[in-house]
Formats: C-alpha cells, sequence, structure tokens
C-alpha cells in the first residue's frame, strides 16, 4: 500500500498543495514551521480520522477557513483508490471513495493504514494512561475499523453516564427524589457494561497478539543479546475472573459497576470500565531477576526504545495481518542517537512506502536516501 498522490485544500498552513509521492522512501526536508510535518499528517489523518498531534480538528483547517479537505490517491494491490474527507469542525465530516459520498466518514477509517513514529511517542512509556488507550485503540481500529463505532458508542455511554451520577449526587446531598434518576441509571450501567465488554475482549485479544511482536522489536532496538524481556501486560480496573469474551465480561464488568455504585455517585464518575485501565509495560532489571515498570526505573535510552519497539511491533502486526502500512517517521531522528537513528533506519528500509520528515537533511540516515522535497515559504518543491 501507498499514497501516490496527495492534494490539500485549507490544511493547516496549506491553501492549496498538490505533492506526487510514490512507493520507497520521501524524505521532506525543512526548518521548523514550515509545513513539512502538516503534509504526513494528513495522510495519518486518512487512516485514522484524527490527528497524532491535536486533540481536536479545528487546529486542522487554516485559519479564516470553514473547512479543510484532504484528498489521497492510493494504490493497494496495483488497483488505486482516490480517497478524500471534507474535515468541518463543530459539524459532521464527510467523505468520498472515488467521488462516492460515504454515509459516515468513518467507513474511511482503515482504509489507509498508517504507523506514525514521532518524538511524541515518549509519551507512551512515560505519560499518562491514557496515552497507551490511545494506542491500543488506534491500533485496534486499523485492524477492524468497526471497532471505531465501537468506541464512539462507549465514549457516548460514558459521558451521559458521568452526568446522571453527577445529577443524582447532588440530589442525594439535596434530599431529592431520586427513584426515576436511578431507574435510568440502570440502563445506562448495562449500555456501559455492553459496550465496554465488547471494547475489552478486543483490548485484550490485541495484547495478547502483540505482545510477542514487542518483544522481538525491543530486542532488535536495543541490540541486545537476550534482551527480548520487553513485556507488556494489560491492566483492567477491576477483577476481571476467567472472563475472556465480551459475553462474560459484560457480566463482570456490570457486577463490578453495582458494587461501585455509591462510591461513583458519590464521586459523581464512572469508576471502572475500559477508560480506567492501563497497558503495564515491564522490562527485566537487575541482571533479569525482576521485571519491573519501564516507567519510572528505565533509563531514557531504554524509554526510548520500549517507545520504538511498540511502535515497530505495531507494523509487523499490521503486516501479519496481510497488509504492508505506510511508515511516518515525524522528525524522530532528531530525538535519537547515531546508534538508534541507524538502527531504526534499517528496520524500516524495507517497508513499501516511507515518509520521514526532518529539519535538516543530515538527519536522514543514508539508509532511508530516496525522493526528497524540500518544505519552504508554504511551497513543497522535489528536489533534483
Amino acid at each position: 500500500m501507498h499514497v501516490s498522490h496527495l492534494t490539500l485544500h485549507d490544511f493547516r498552513s496549506y491553501a492549496s498543495v498538490d505533492v506526487e509521492l510514490g512507493p520507497g522512501v520521501t524524505a521532506f526536508v525543512g526548518r521548523n514551521g514550515q509545513g513539512k510535518t502538516n503534509l504526513v499528517e494528513a495522510v495519518d489523518y486518512l487512516s485514522r480520522l484524527s490527528s497524532h498531534r491535536v486533540a481536536s480538528d479545528a487546529p486542522l483547517v487554516r485559519a479564516g477557513a470553514d473547512q479543510a479537505v484532504v484528498r489521497a490517491a492510493v494504490v493497494r494491490d496495483g488497483r488505486t483508490a482516490v480517497l478524500e474527507v471534507e474535515i468541518n469542525p463543530g459539524r459532521s465530516n464527510r467523505a468520498r471513495i472515488n467521488r462516492s459520498p460515504l454515509p459516515r466518514a468513518r467507513e474511511l477509517v482503515g482504509l489507509v493504514r498508517t504507523v506514525v513514529f514521532s518524538p511524541e511517542d515518549l509519551t507512551l512509556v512515560k505519560g499518562d494512561p491514557s496515552d497507551r488507550r490511545r494506542f491500543l485503540d488506534d491500533l485496534l481500529v486499523l485492524r477492524a475499523p468497526r471497532l471505531a463505532g465501537v468506541r464512539a458508542d462507549y465514549d457516548r455511554v460514558l459521558k451521559q453516564r458521568n452526568s446522571l451520577l453527577k445529577t443524582i449526587g447532588a440530589a442525594r446531598r439535596g434530599s431529592s427524589s431520586q427513584e426515576a434518576a436511578l431507574a435510568t441509571l440502570a440502563v445506562w450501567d448495562d449500555n456501559l457494561a455492553r459496550t465496554g465488554a465488547e471494547l475489552l475482549a478486543a483490548r485484550l485479544d490485541l495484547v495478547e497478539r502483540l505482545a510477542p511482536y514487542v518483544g522481538k522489536a525491543y530486542e532488535t532496538v536495543a541490540r541486545g543479546a537476550g534482551r527480548d524481556d520487553a513485556e507488556i501486560e494489560y491492566r483492567p480496573s477491576f477483577d476481571l475472573g476467567d472472563a475472556r469474551d465480551a459475553a462474560a465480561l459484560a457480566v463482570r464488568l456490570l457486577a463490578e459497576v453495582e458494587r461501585r455504585r455509591s462510591d461513583e455517585i458519590d464521586r459523581g464518575i464512572s469508576l471502572v470500565g475500559p477508560h480506567r485501565d492501563d497497558l503495564l509495560l515491564s522490562l527485566a532489571q537487575g541482571g533479569g531477576e525482576q521485571q519491573l515498570p519501564v516507567k519510572g526505573y528505565a533509563s531514557h535510552g531504554e524509554s526510548w526504545s520500549f517507545a520504538l519497539a511498540l511502535r515497530l511491533a505495531s507494523y509487523d502486526l499490521l503486516r501479519a495481518d496481510g497488509d504492508d502500512p505506510i511508515l511516518v517517521l515525524d522528525d524522530v531522528f532528531a530525538e535519537l542517537d547515531t546508534e538508534r537513528r541507524a538502527q531504526l533506519a534499517e528496520l524500516v528500509a524495507g517497508a513499501e512506502q516511507v515518509l520521514v520528515t526532518a529539519a535538516v537533511g543530515a538527519d536522514v540516515p543514508e539508509a532511508l536516501a530516496g525522493v526528497r522535497f524540500t518544505v519552504a515559504g508554504g511551497e513543497v518543491r522535489r528536489d533534483a
């Protein structure tokens, strides 16, 4: 899979730009603030309908414009399809395939698969649990696009349930009648258990499949004999027992919700469910005698190696599904020492398409020599 043509209208800093691309390595080189990352961000947005840089769509629309358009010709198994998304902050986005409108924009998700390496990847190791949950869910959706709907449904149920918990808590403090609100809460409890269990079952399966790839990727990145000790483990917010399928997990989740109901009403927030879970990352420390969390125990170099291993493992898992994702290396080489820079370049050089951004050309390793564009003053110019 690769993008052969990218067109942007009112996306980020670009009023309009067209870039011809191809398989192999393409590097966008330019000083900070010139718009090189905006180009690869647009490709990644087509993959997930979200950005790896910002949490909302509003910053993606050029100042003074009402909407942005990202259009790409994507080649897969020798066939080309034109994918397009119209970004409308505050309103529903629109999507098209070969100019034919899709009923919902999220049906575009997964048609392009990307794996992004960026300086922000260190937050996967050192950041909050929400960063690791997002990592899992983004990968889930790429592998099974229907789960985008499950995740959206769960977020909607969670928001409504939290609002109701606050209302019930206020009524309790004011001695008002709570009967009707509690009956409504029971309905939202069921919805939370049903959607949450489906998301939870998918995450558990993903972590089980991803774990072997993480160990192998870390061993490769760390370049150490026997350093296949990188492990990942899903940490739920409640005891799952031996439940693993969605039906059994729904029963366990609903029982825990009912058990914690008083605490939740007091605090006005849902205390159990996939939104409270975490992904534990660990490495053997002290000569391999004990697995300890990477966060808080690992060195800076080990943390970077683990972050790279998570991305490489994602790439390998997607390839095992039968598709070669587009690799995006967004300003990542400037953050790495010389050894890790060379290791990463060597590992990804054989991908069908690699898109690289760098502030200076010297940051792009020789192993990734390919087509190069200079990005400056709002223009994208292919070097001779």
